[in-house]
């Protein structure tokens, strides 16, 4: 990253969320990102909760014509471990001038308030370019904007298989249920962009087998993903993957 005063960061999921607010910052000259951070599950080397391969977000990386970074977790972590760790890359980041994240969530309250307290810690400000928008507008938005994306995961609690491995377009809109947010801002599908106006060049790929993998919350207090009893029913549930490949 160059070193100096007002640096940007934006954190890269490789979904349609982190890439309209890119493409928002970049079209309405707002910020400048210097660097994309990505989260990923470090013994897997795929991006957390995605399941992409590092392989495919460093080609997204390149025709985004960005510097890249990845920030490894491990598959268990507590909430105090994660802390640490985000906590340590964001003192990193602020010595080298970085004075803003940029974010893509849309409308989870809980987790804007989350980030904003962790970033206060190393007095970064968090960025929301598509806070409290339309859900369907900015799907739309996304779609008329010349993007493309592949559903790459979905919650089974709400959605069936059918919907892993679709291009995320008007007919995937259209078949979801009511109770689905177009974005899928509740959980419920995640997505990669391989085309549209951040990128030089399309990003080539191949889909492989889809698996499904179960998660349930840990009874640890001080999990990552533990949460009281009132809601654990919630997080018992399992997320459909399609596999990408380079």
């Amino acid at each position: 990253m160059r070193s100096g005063k007002n640096q940007v960061v934006l954190n890269w999921s490789g979904g349609k969320d982190a890439s309209l607010a890119l493409w928002r910052i970049w079209k309405d000259n707002i910020l400048k990102p210097h660097i994309l951070l990505t989260t990923i599950n470090g013994d897997l080397q795929r991006v957390t909760m995605h399941g992409v391969p590092v392989s495919l977000i460093e080609k997204q990386a390149n025709q985004i014509g960005l510097p890249l970074e990845f920030t490894e977790l491990p598959e268990n972590i507590s909430m105090t471990k994660y802390s640490e760790i985000t906590e340590r890359v964001a003192l990193k980041h602020k010595n080298q001038g970085v004075t803003k994240y940029v974010y893509g969530d849309i409308n989870l309250e809980d987790l804007k308030k989350f980030r904003d307290k962790e970033l206060s810690k190393s007095g970064i400000e968090g960025i929301y370019p598509l806070w409290n928008s339309n859900t369907s507008e900015l799907a739309q938005e996304f779609i008329n904007s010349g993007f493309k994306a592949i559903v790459v995961a979905i919650s089974s609690k709400v959605l069936d298989e059918s919907f892993v491995g679709r291009e995320f377009d008007q007919t995937f809109l259209d078949d979801l249920p009511a109770t689905v947010d177009p974005c899928g801002e509740n959980g419920e599908f995640h997505t990669f962009v391989y085309d549209g106006p951040i990128f030089k060049n399309r990003i080539e790929f191949k889909t492989g087998k889809v698996t499904y993998k179960q998660y349930s919350p840990s009874k640890d207090d001080d999990d990552c993903f533990c949460c009281d009893s009132d809601t654990q029913t919630a997080w018992d549930k399992g997320f459909w993957f399609c596999d990408l490949q380079n």
